[in-house]
């Protein structure tokens, strides 16, 4: 349902309770007739997204992370039990 929001002196928005608490980035996109389409949006650096590009690096990641009993144990535990 639509919802009246207005600008301050500055032009700003008070989001408020609109949209989901968890989106705090947002693209902008502006159409011919005005209307500004707000669509949540993720940042990272140039090296995420060069690793996220890598196929074979991702399923690795991702098998960690659904198996974590079978990742070898860090330097820290290994050396904590000696």
């Amino acid at each position: 349902m639509p919802q009246l929001v207005e600008l301050d002196a500055r032009r700003r928005v008070a989001l408020g309770r609109l949209g989901n608490p968890e989106h705090t980035r947002y693209l902008v996109t502006e159409h011919p007739d005005g209307s500004l389409v707000l669509t949540p949006a993720v940042v990272m650096t140039a090296h995420e997204a060069a690793l996220l590009r890598t196929p074979d690096l991702v399923a690795q990641i991702e098998g960690e992370i659904a198996n974590p009993s079978k990742a070898a144990p860090s330097s820290a535990r290994r050396e904590a039990r000696q």
